[in-house]
């Protein structure tokens, strides 16, 4: 099974973030990196599924040059190759320009599978993976908790039986044919960390730089951001105990959604 990883490289969770002069986006001088977290779900449960079934995992990902920190982490853990979209106009440009900078250099290597985080830890869009399906003309499924890969199901490529997360503690087992992209939920599975042997035999794997598309344009645009503020106000309800009591579960209730 030939299964890409999408990773994207996001500013680190402990890192104070710093706005821009135009607070478009984040002052990225002084920023530190590391590996979206959910991306990281994405690679070990790739890394399983070959582990099972054999193939090879191919990290993707676009980005300026230092992007090649997370590709080199994820080549650490066990990804056998990589594949990166560099260019600096890349590094905080929204998912559908992604999605567009990736898709034909992967049409090429005719994945198997795609897995990607199912968001991005600063952005938060969760769009990257839908709209990759589209652009490479696949079937997609997203917020998946668990993948079983049947080799023999389906015609040439084999199929998916996968678990999807649905909203109230509601789960859902489905079928898929492969070719397909699942977006993965984080805590999927336990993460794996690189070995001093993994890092070393990083230094040795191909990196293959792939050039930017022509004719890409944003389709969103981050207006502006701001820190959010604290603020607090104290009421006093006054009146008989039992009275106050009534009036403060209805303010909890309807006012500050609590109950």
């Amino acid at each position: 099974m030939k299964i890409a990883v999408c990773i994207k490289q996001v500013p680190t969770r402990e890192w104070q973030p710093r706005l821009a002069d135009d607070r478009s986006w984040i002052r990225e001088q002084d920023v530190s990196y590391e590996m979206n977290e959910p991306d990281a779900y994405a690679l070990e449960e790739a890394l399983r599924l070959r582990e099972k079934h054999g193939g090879e995992v191919v990290v993707c990902s676009a980005g300026p040059a230092r992007v090649a920190q997370v590709i080199r982490e994820a080549l650490a853990r066990g990804a056998d190759r990589a594949l990166h979209v560099e260019a600096d106009v890349l590094g905080a440009a929204d998912a559908f320009v992604i999605a567009d900078a990736l898709a034909p250099a992967m049409k090429e290597e005719q994945f198997d599978l795609v897995l990607t985080g199912l968001q991005s830890d600063d952005q938060g869009h969760a769009q990257m993976g839908v709209v990759l399906a589209e652009r490479l003309g696949i079937p997609h499924s997203t917020i998946i908790m668990e993948v079983q890969a049947d080799p023999s199901a389906g015609s040439g490529h084999g199929g998916l039986r996968i678990k999807r997360e649905l909203e109230g503690g509601w789960f859902q087992w489905i079928a898929m044919p492969l070719p397909a992209l699942l977006t993965i939920q984080s805590g999927i599975n336990q993460l794996r960390y690189a070995t001093l042997k993994g890092i070393m035999a990083a230094k040795k794997k191909e990196i293959r730089k792939v050039a930017l598309p022509d004719g890409l344009a944003p389709a969103q645009a981050i207006v502006g951001l701001a820190f959010p503020t604290k603020s607090k106000q104290t009421q006093m309800i006054s009146g008989p105990p039992a009275d106050a009591a009534k009036e403060l579960v209805r303010r909890l209730r309807e006012e500050a959604r609590a109950l």
